[in-house]
This record gives structure tokens, C-alpha cells and sequence, in this order.
């Protein structure tokens, strides 16, 4: 076991054991199209014996990576075959910060999918536990669904299961949705809601912000929240989105590390869902479809989950990289 994930069972292909044989491991980049960067997804039984994916062996796997097209790759996925009933797989994400350090506190819906694609895409869903966030999220191919479910706008790739949806599957009114207790707080002066659904996240509407520089305010808000909440200030948790009301509904528009996100994480979505879902909180609900920079993006709440709907991601590669085993003892 390693970090609460169970080794898989059964013999690795020939080529994965002859990569391990070698001290290397044979990894997956997976692109979640609404994402900032892609995902490098290593499957547990293909880690040689003895890794336990921490700093160090992290650290020199992203030097390997600088001789490749994905230098800057900034997120990692760990993933195996979970040993709770009626979970398919365990998945540990791992946040690479531009400092060099390591972030394992925070969780990435789209990793998480990537995770799944990088399983090989077996029919039906797929449940799968965030282990960092304590998540359980079912991921269904679009066709899995009946169809009245279906969006009606959705295309004939979407309906053969090109997208998947996901289902947190928590209660949005579960204890602890509310880290504060309160629907709104009001940080540095705004009122703000901080919703724990996936993420945490802090969602402000985007007329407290000022047009000059929203990115800075938002940044504030977010080192008060984090101080607020017990994160060290290098924490790339919270994270923070800014919402505008408007005739053809909610535009939203989030930071990610390093700037602007493209579209809206997983994981905003689903908080943005559930915090809708709340009496009292700042983001009116119910939502549904939200505009972003990037697209739309399709949330659902019931009364005991969050969906994310038409999400997709595509296996873009795989590499054959050194891992060097760190002692701990």
C-alpha cells in the first residue's frame, strides 16, 4: 500500500515490467480539454517497487521532464485499484508549485478524469476516490445516461460517451460544505461564500471588484481566506472565482496557479453547484449553465450530488522516464 492506495493486482504487461525492471516508469500524458495543462498520470502498479511518489523522487521525475515537450507540466496524477467496496480506483493528486515545491492537499477534477481515461475507458462508470479530498466522484460516460438526461444541445460524439459526466457524490447541504458555518462571510470588507466541494473554493460576485485589477483583489481575498481557513501562505487552496449576473444567466470567471483559468476547474464547477444549492450563500441558484473565457460550462445539483457534465479528455502520449527511488527510513 502505498499512501492509502492498494497495489494493482494481477501481472503488469510485459513492457511495463521490463520498464520497471530498468528503475523507470512508463507514464501517461492525458489532456482534459477544458483544462489549463495536461496531466501526467502514473498508474501505480507501473512505479518501481519501493516509490512512494513524494518530494524527492517528484522532483527528479519533473527534471526528466525537461528534456520532453512537457517541461512545464505542472500537475500529477497517481492512481490505483481501490480496495473499498464499490470504488474502482483510489487517485492521489499532486500539485507541482512554480517555486518547485509540492502541493498534496489540493484535488483536480480534471486529473481525475484523466486518471480514468488513462485506465483504458472501460464501459460504464467508473467511481473513483479522490484521496487528498475525500471525495467519492462517479464518472459516467455520456451514453451511460438515459436520455432524458442528455443535454439537448449535446453533439452525436457527446451522446456515443465522447463526455463523461461526473457525480460528487456528497449531499451540497453534507456538514462541512460550509468550512465557516456560515453562508457568507465577509472578508476584507466583501461579502464572499467559502464552499468545501471538491476544493475549497471562495466565490465573490465580480462587482466588489474593481475593473482595473480584478486578479489582484481576487489574490487578496484569497490570502485573507487562506489565513481564515489555516492554509500556509505558499497554499494554493483556496481557490477563488468571481461571478457576474447576467441575462442569459452566470458568467464566472477563476484563478488557477499561475493566472487566469481558460474555462472553470472541475472542481469550481462542482463548488459553484453546491454553493447555488445553499440558502443564503452569494452565488444565486439553482445553477445550470455558466459562461466562462473558455466555453460553457453544464452543472446540476440534487439533493444528494453535484454533476458536471460534458467533460472530456484524450490520451496525448506516453513517456518512458527515469524514477529514482528516495530513502525514507
Amino acid at each position: 500500500m502505498i499512501g492509502g492506495f492498494m497495489e494493482q493486482t494481477g501481472p503488469a504487461g510485459a513492457g511495463v515490467a521490463a520498464v520497471r525492471a530498468r528503475g523507470r516508469v512508463l507514464a501517461y500524458v492525458v489532456r482534459a480539454d477544458d483544462a489549463p495543462g495536461p496531466t501526467l498520470v502514473l498508474p501505480l502498479d507501473h512505479l518501481p517497487p519501493g516509490a512512494l511518489a513524494l518530494t524527492g523522487e517528484l522532483t527528479e521525475l519533473r527534471r526528466a521532464l525537461a528534456d520532453t515537450p512537457y517541461r512545464d507540466l505542472n500537475k500529477i496524477a497517481v492512481y490505483g485499484r481501490s480496495a473499498r467496496p464499490g470504488v474502482d480506483l483510489d487517485y492521489r493528486f499532486v500539485q507541482a508549485m512554480p517555486d518547485g515545491r509540492f502541493d498534496f492537499r489540493t484535488g483536480c477534477g480534471h486529473s481525475l478524469l484523466a486518471c480514468v481515461v488513462a485506465d483504458g475507458g472501460r464501459p460504464g462508470p467508473v467511481t473513483v476516490r479522490a484521496v487528498t479530498t475525500g471525495e467519492t466522484i462517479r464518472c459516467l460516460p455520456q451514453d451511460a445516461f438515459p436520455q432524458s438526461h442528455v443535454p439537448q444541445d449535446a453533439s452525436p460524439q457527446d451522446a456515443r460517451g465522447a463526455a463523461y459526466t461526473l457525480d460528487f457524490l456528497r449531499p451540497p447541504t453534507a456538514p462541512g460544505t460550509l468550512p465557516t458555518g456560515r453562508p457568507v462571510d465577509v472578508i476584507d470588507g466583501v461579502p464572499v461564500s467559502v464552499v468545501r466541494y471538491g476544493n475549497p473554493y471562495v466565490f465573490v460576485d465580480a462587482r466588489h471588484l474593481p475593473a482595473a485589477d480584478p486578479m489582484g483583489r481576487m489574490l487578496r481575498l484569497r490570502s485573507h481566506t487562506a489565513r481564515m481557513l489555516g492554509y500556509p501562505p505558499h497554499s494554493p487552496l483556496p481557490k477563488i472565482a468571481a461571478f457576474a449576473r447576467t441575462p442569459s444567466g452566470l458568467a464566472v470567471r477563476a484563478l488557477t496557479v499561475g493566472g487566469w483559468h481558460p474555462r472553470l476547474a472541475l472542481t469550481g464547477a462542482a463548488a459553484l453547484a453546491a454553493a447555488g444549492a445553499l440558502d443564503g450563500t452569494v452565488v444565486p441558484g439553482p445553477v445550470g449553465a455558466v459562461r466562462t473565457p473558455g466555453g460553457p460550462v453544464r452543472v446540476s445539483a440534487a439533493p444528494d450530488r453535484v454533476r458536471v457534465h460534458d467533460k472530456r479528455a484524450r490520451l496525448v502520449t506516453r513517456l518512458d522516464l527515469p524514477w529514482r527511488i528516495h530513502a525514507t527510513a
